[in-house]
């Protein structure tokens, strides 16, 4: 007797079915490689597409109607295929790009596919005119894949678990949502479709929009949609090397930076978590990233204008005011982790002839967006969850006998999500000085081992040439330091807690 479709399909493992999407998703690039007559990459894609659809699909064939119970591992399982996916599909995604450039090791290929499927962006070739449109498009297709598959995999993985930032409210959970309860009873592939069907259009029609408001101000038809791919997944990838050299100017940088408010909390695009299930007015990841977004900047703003009296610039206004737009731009991108500069952001430190340190984009970096976006870092969530404990001590010592709580919600952050965002903050510093350690056996630098550690930790890429006194040439590293690298991004985009959980055999036990 046939099993059922559904039935089928949850008995396949998420890494082949991951395995299966990539190799299709090859089709595109060499396409375009086809039609610029660019044959050699447009065959290099085919063929690994072929080849990898082929295995894929006996692969799944030698399984058989092999039964596939869901048990209390199977999340596990899950978050073991992911970090899987993480670290072996990028071999399958470096296979055409590598072929495609002869003059490069694979282990740059491989380094670069890391960087671009975990969202961070760091690339490994300093001269974007090396690589062919249809290589950049690559890199730009792959970045946004990732970031939709930790848009899916954050509700589908991570949510049951409690992890990746829902480890600060999901003790708590409210009792009786049983919509949200069917899903996450449901198998993950299961869940990872119905993620899929109900966030993919979403993703599409964003990404899709920004591209044709990028056409509009004045952008490439490759760098428009390039630059949208990057913003939504915020990856940060580019191939003129950012967004201050489009001819697309301060109109794409706008429309750039309204989509960019997506990465700063899930309730701006989805309510399919419990933490989801409130107002964009009333959610405090939001609401804490628009405040850094303009407490930031006017702080740098008043710095340069008080500097700006002493060489005589303080009455130029528009100045002033491209100076205030740069500074915008660049801390909402930088706290997304998409890691673009304004084209204003050098007349931002230059209008009063001081020099803003990278020290504060590394630190926007490290605080990261909200929980189940694109963006990396520490996450909004964790540092509201902090704050809201600060307040609550300074609180008693004023009324050591007053009794606090702001509802249901407030007091689940302030009794659990405390303690799980400070034991977190202690890993990502611990995984930050391991880091820096492990680069500097390759005979880096201090600084350039802090920069690096953040770009990877934190999945800015861009950080490499912004945070330090001078850019990093990522290209001229040793090989054993771009391994580093990868399996830091790696860690980065899965965080250690994650990691941790995959080690722990009390969790592997029915």
């Amino acid at each position: 007797m046939r099993k059922p479709l559904h039935n089928t399909i949850e008995g396949l493992p998420l890494f082949l079915v991951l395995f299966v999407v990539l190799s299709l998703s090859m089709l595109l690039p060499a396409a375009v490689a086809l039609v610029q007559e660019e044959f050699l990459t447009a065959r290099n894609f085919f063929y690994t597409s072929l080849l990898g659809t082929t295995g894929a699909v006996l692969v799944a064939l030698a399984r058989g109607n092999r039964p596939f119970l869901i048990t209390g591992r199977t999340d596990l399982y899950a978050l073991l295929s992911l970090f899987a996916a993480f670290l072996l599909l990028p071999i399958l995604l470096a296979l055409p790009f590598s072929e495609s450039l002869k003059d490069t090791r694979f282990i740059n290929a491989y380094a670069e596919m890391v960087s671009c499927f975990t969202t961070t962006g760091m690339t490994f070739f300093d001269d974007p005119r090396r690589l062919s449109a249809p290589l950049h498009l690559w890199r730009a297709q792959v970045g946004w894949m990732g970031g939709f598959l930790i848009w899916v995999a954050a509700a589908a993985v991570m949510a049951p678990l409690s992890l990746g930032g829902f480890e600060v409210t999901a003790a708590g959970r409210e009792q009786g949502d049983t919509r949200i309860d069917r899903f996450q009873r449901a198998g993950v592939i299961r869940r990872m479709v119905r993620g899929s069907l109900h966030l993919g259009p979403i993703y599409v029609a964003l990404t899709g929009t920004l591209w044709v408001a990028l056409l509009v101000a004045g952008d490439t038809p490759l760098v428009a949609l390039t630059h949208a791919m990057s913003t939504l997944s915020t990856s940060g990838i580019s191939p003129i090397g950012g967004t201050q050299n489009a001819g697309s100017g301060v109109s794409g940088e706008i429309a750039i930076a309204l989509f960019m408010l997506f990465a700063l909390s899930r309730v701006a695009f989805s309510s399919d978590t419990v933490t989801s299930r409130i107002g964009l007015h009333r959610d405090p990841e939001f609401r804490m990233g628009l405040a850094i977004v303009v407490m930031v900047p006017l702080l740098l703003f008043l710095r340069h204008w008080i500097a700006a009296f002493d060489v005589n610039a303080g009455e130029d206004v528009w100045l002033g005011f491209g100076a205030l737009w740069g500074s915008m731009f660049t801390v909402l991108s930088f706290l997304t982790t998409t890691g673009w500069e304004s084209s204003h952001w050098d007349t931002a430190q230059a209008w009063s002839g001081l020099s803003t340190p990278g020290m504060i984009l590394m630190g926007l970096a490290m605080i990261g967006g909200g929980v189940a976006t694109t963006a990396g870092g520490v996450k909004l969530l964790r540092v509201y969850a902090l704050y809201l404990n600060g307040r609550q001590e300074l609180e008693r010592l004023v009324h050591p006998s007053s009794v606090s709580g702001t509802g249901i919600a407030g007091r689940r952050i302030r009794r659990h999500g405390a303690f799980h965002a400070w034991v977190f903050f202690m890993l990502f510093a611990l995984s930050l000085a391991t880091s820096m350690a492990l680069l500097a056996l390759f005979g880096i630098g201090f600084e350039q081992a802090t920069v690096l550690a953040v770009a990877a930790l934190s999945n800015t890429g861009p950080v490499t040439i912004h945070g330090g006194a001078e850019p990093i040439a990522t290209a001229f590293l040793p090989a054993g330091a771009k391994i580093v690298l990868s399996g830091i991004m790696i860690l980065g985009r899965l965080e250690l807690l994650a990691i941790i959980a995959l080690f722990n055999p009390d969790l592997w036990r029915d």
